[in-house]
């Protein structure tokens, strides 16, 4: 890797029904012509990629006894131009903070920020169209609960990530 490599996403990977779920939404909310990029919850958005074998390795020590746990889907929000899905859990919280403690040095200024755990579904819309899918989202919205089974590591180029490692909790 070199100092002039694309930089690294990490995501945390959601259970196939709750996957499911969320790709359906955003492939129906999200403008076609910018989904270049499956539903995901975003840990970091901007890891230097360079670091990649340090990366990898500090995720693998991260999860090393970590068995798949539940989120709390709590409710929708508004992203003033588009809408997530709103998830919490304690487990989350440890493991990202984990990470970012030990990440530190690397951070930019948005993965510093107090982190929020969504999964957006609708994005770079007109204000008003993405607050009347809120408001029609939340019409029915009942709470429920997702499955974290582990993490997935993305190179960013610009389009469509690419896989750059994929760590699994174990059962």
């Amino acid at each position: 890797m070199t100092p002039d490599s694309p930089p690294l996403i990490l995501t945390l990977r959601l259970d196939e029904h709750s996957f499911a779920f969320f790709d359906a939404q955003r492939r129906r909310y999200f403008p076609p012509d910018r989904n270049f990029i499956p539903a995901h919850l975003t840990l970091f958005h901007a890891l230097p990629g360079e670091h990649l074998p340090t990366i990898q390795q500090d995720i693998a020590t991260s999860i090393a006894r970590r068995t798949p746990f539940l989120l709390h889907v709590t409710g929708l929000r508004s992203l003033g131009r588009g809408v997530a899905y709103s998830l919490q859990s304690a487990e989350l919280a440890d493991l990202r903070r984990i990470l970012a403690l030990t990440w530190n040095p690397w951070l930019k200024p948005q993965d510093r920020q107090n982190h929020q755990p969504h999964v957006t579904v609708q994005n770079k819309v007109d204000a008003t169209r993405a607050r009347a899918l809120l408001e029609d989202l939340s019409e029915t919205f009942q709470p429920f609960q997702a499955e974290a089974i582990g993490l997935d590591l993305w190179w960013y180029r610009g389009g469509p990530w690419e896989m750059a490692g994929r760590f699994g909790f174990t059962a």
